[in-house]
């Protein structure tokens, strides 16, 4: 039987442990822990739920973020959030879990945003249009995606090498297969008729494998471009490929 006095300390001692969690400021645990690709400002609360005025995390900006500890991760030896944020006109929304690994997962994520916040992430200068993002689960592994189950489409794109006019709209439908997360690639109302599938595996090296063609209200500067691919199929479009390592 146990001794009631143990199970008072025992009590004590646990409750005190929480109080620590839910005090303990954000402005600490930002300069103890947070890696130097996370820059955030004006911290205001602690890391059990707090505010700050802007964060920028990899390149990507978010304004007037707001979180809140999910604690029923903690058993599961992850540190989770629920996590708001503005984006310019846009917003994200999402569920972070990080595990004692480094894994990082994000749930029901939501996104709205301009194409700009995105410009320096994918070292497109001049990217401009509109992106929607939703994932029921994105895993992260080292900055590689090891699960994805959502989509992102992309409005009015703008890409200035391309072109300097929009160039329309595309959608990628991604899903989780085995050991590599693929994705279906396709126009919605792009200039261009596009079409393929993109594979990223497990060792990093990704692989995309499409059809490319001419719409009547292609521009003569794209058509252009196209011919350096080579020679068109017997429907009049072009193979393309590229591979790489993320």
């Amino acid at each position: 039987m146990k001794h009631p006095s143990r199970t008072l300390l025992g009590a004590g001692l646990l409750s005190f442990l929480v109080f620590l969690l839910i005090s303990f400021p954000a402005r600490v645990a930002y300069r103890w822990f947070a890696p130097s690709s996370v820059q955030i400002s004006g911290l205001e609360g602690s890391i059990w739920e707090g505010t700050a005025r802007e964060m920028s995390a990899y390149g990507i900006y978010l304004g007037s973020p707001v979180w809140r500890m999910k604690l029923l991760y903690a058993a599961r030896g992850q540190l989770a959030y629920a996590i708001e944020g503005s984006a310019g006109p846009g917003f994200i929304s999402t569920g972070v879990a990080v595990s004692l690994g480094g894994t990082v997962t994000m749930t029901d994520l939501t996104a709205s945003l301009p194409l700009r916040f995105l410009e320096k992430t994918v070292s497109l200068p001049g990217l401009a249009g509109n992106v929607i993002v939703r994932f029921e689960r994105l895993q992260l592994v080292g900055g590689l995606p090891v699960a994805a189950d959502g989509f992102v489409e992309v409005i009015d794109l703008v890409i200035p090498a391309v072109h300097q006019s929009s160039i329309g709209g595309y959608r990628a439908e991604f899903s989780t297969q085995q050991d590599e997360v693929v994705a279906s690639i396709e126009d919605t109302d792009g200039v261009v008729d596009l079409a393929g599938i993109l594979r990223i595996a497990a060792d990093r090296n990704y692989r995309f494998l499409g059809r490319l063609g001419a719409k009547p209200e292609t521009p003569d500067s794209i058509r252009q471009q196209m011919r350096l691919l080579g020679s068109v199929d017997a429907r009049g479009q072009y193979e393309l490929r590229l591979e790489g390592r993320l």
